[in-house]
């Protein structure tokens, strides 16, 4: 047996609690009794009420209790295997995290902001395959092309500047995700790429790899990020003191979005560039727009699902709660009592 929701089960901690509430209830029901009535003549009025029944009552709530906790934590066992088609597109999210990606013209910076909007996105997605790239002055894989979301947004996190080659290549970015569809069974019309960067590229060869995959069948989408106005670019000591970085002569770099090549790279693929503005990040744009192109059904997926059993705890928990309702606190009044006041 296993437990979907284990930390219901910490709630089971509470019950001595609940015990020790009952028996200062009972206490304070007894206090309040005794100011109108003499120790010696209570319990000859309340010979009506049994102990017995009452301690069986509250043992009849705990239980039940105890029942709801467990139902609460989905309690599985047993096996069922399903079979699941998925229709979807294959997507290559290629993320720039060159050190420009720190500057702050998009709150909290370019890297973070992306990383939010990016795990927005895949949250949206059912039946895509997708991966991952990072690049600088070079590219990586981080992920590559799958149906396992969870992996995806947990590689997005660890994405921070500083540990590829500096600068900006767009271009072995796009050649790194054509890799990744020829690995999973080539491109074609269901392939897709978006691209997130600043649009500072050292070098010239983007556009020229952009119509290569645009051959292939590729389509990119684009989204700038950042201010079109020069910023600094903010760098942190290893103390957590904030600089700016500088070039040799001892001047404050600047960056700006630079949108000519990536408006260049999503024209010829036959897709769209947008514009993340400080309010408005775009990738549900780009959402919009692949969700009417044509899918293809994916590989099909055997899965083994643990079966959930909290209803047999739940049908317990509402037994005991219905037989503590009914049971009562008195018994049998006893005749002397009767005859006390004939």
């Amino acid at each position: 047996m296993r437990f979907a929701e284990p930390n219901f089960l910490w709630c089971l901690f509470t019950l001595p609690l609940f015990a020790l509430l009952f028996y200062y209830a009972y206490r304070r029901r007894k206090k309040l009794a005794a100011r109108f009535v003499s120790l010696s003549m209570l319990p000859k009025l309340s010979t009506s009420v049994s102990p017995w029944r009452r301690l069986v009552k509250v043992f009849l709530l705990l239980l039940a209790l105890a029942f709801l906790f467990v139902a609460l934590a989905r309690p599985q066992w047993g096996r069922k295997m399903e079979h699941i088609e998925r229709r979807g597109l294959d997507l290559v999210l290629l993320q720039d995290i060159s050190l420009s990606m720190l500057a702050e013209d998009v709150k909290p910076n370019r890297l973070v902001r992306s990383r939010h909007e990016i795990s927005s996105f895949l949250e949206s997605l059912s039946g895509d395959r997708v991966g991952l790239v990072a690049f600088s002055g070079e590219a990586q894989v981080m992920v590559p092309l799958t149906l396992d979301y969870g992996t995806v947004q947990m590689m997005l996190r660890e994405l921070n500047p500083g540990w590829l080659m500096p600068g900006t290549n767009l271009e072995n970015a796009i050649r790194k995700g054509m890799s990744l569809f020829r690995n999973s069974g080539g491109a074609g019309k269901y392939s897709v790429m978006i691209l997130m960067s600043d649009g500072e590229e050292l070098e010239d060869a983007a556009v020229n790899a952009a119509k290569e995959a645009a051959e292939m069948g590729i389509k990119i989408y684009t989204i700038g990020i950042g201010s079109r106005e020069g910023v600094p670019i903010p760098v942190k000591s290893r103390n957590g003191d904030v600089a700016y970085k500088k070039d040799v002569q001892g001047n404050i770099v600047t960056t700006r979005l630079e949108e000519g090549t990536l408006q260049e790279i999503a024209s010829v693929t036959g897709a769209l560039y947008f514009y993340a503005s400080p309010g408005e990040f775009q990738l549900q744009k780009v959402l919009t727009e692949i969700a009417s192109m044509e899918k293809k059904e994916q590989a099909s997926d055997r899965m083994e699902n643990y079966q959930d059993r909290y209803q047999i705890f739940l049908g317990l928990a509402a037994l005991l709660f219905l037989i503590e309702a009914v049971v009562s606190e008195r018994g049998r009044r006893r005749k002397q009592l009767a005859g006390r006041f004939s």
